[in-house]
């Protein structure tokens, strides 16, 4: 079935898209996704493709997610993501060390915010946070942003203090794709409740980096946001 499934990805490949979907997620020498490989597919075909083969069993799933091509783990974590909704407790509970015991297949930000949330934040939901602690603290960038994009499934369910604990332990972070999913996910609780976040950007905003902030404030009243940028917001 895996030889069908590559099959299949490969009938949406184009050598163009390839080149540019190289050149967008950054695989060139010394960049973050160096020497990641592309067939040059498109996410909603890859989306099909994982649709038609929903069922495909999980060690086999686990086979394409160890792959050198960049479709092939993307097309895997859909699959597990599929996996984890209608999967049994116990179903879940393997999916999730899956996940976590194979993050170094997890190796892009569309990788980790196709599937973070939908996984481990969902399997975290009504457990003990420290795992997220844990990757937060980590050397990968992947698992520091795996951290903070699991938290957007406790948003999306108004619960923002996980959310704001793993922002304060990346405030200081030194790379910019944990600048902007910090930011992301700082906006997104604002667009449910903007009070938690104001408090949680004035307690720290004049120290967060630049991207960080803009990416917070992004859909803030053009006043404010401005004074943001400037400094003249008070505690």
């Amino acid at each position: 079935m895996l030889e069908d499934i590559r099959a299949a990805l490969r009938e949406h490949a184009d050598e163009s898209d390839a080149i540019a979907l190289q050149r967008f997620f950054k695989t060139g020498p010394g960049e973050y996704g160096d020497g990641d490989r592309f067939l040059g597919v498109r996410v909603p075909a890859t989306r099909r493709v994982a649709r038609k083969y929903r069922d495909l069993p999980l060690a086999d799933t686990k086979t394409l997610l160890h792959s050198a091509i960049h479709e092939e783990r993307l097309l895997a974590l859909i699959i597990l993501t599929h996996k984890y909704q209608k999967g049994t407790s116990d179903e879940r509970a393997e999916i999730y060390r899956i996940y976590l015991d194979h993050t170094e297949y997890i190796n892009n930000w569309d990788l980790v915010d196709t599937s973070a949330e939908h996984i481990v934040g969902a399997y975290l939901k009504e457990r003990l946070r420290k795992p997220l602690h844990v990757l937060a603290k980590s050397e990968s960038l992947w698992e520091r942003r795996i951290a903070i994009m699991a938290t957007f499934h406790f948003i999306k369910n108004r619960e923002f203090d996980e959310t704001l604990r793993i922002a304060e332990m990346l405030v200081a972070d030194t790379e910019d794709l944990i600048h902007k999913a910090v930011g992301w996910m700082l906006r997104e609780v604002g667009k449910r409740e903007i009070n938690t976040e104001e408090s949680f950007l004035k307690k720290h905003y004049q120290c967060m980096p630049r991207t960080m902030l803009r990416y917070a404030i992004e859909k803030f009243p053009e006043e404010i946001r401005q004074q943001y940028l400037k400094g003249a917001i008070r505690q």
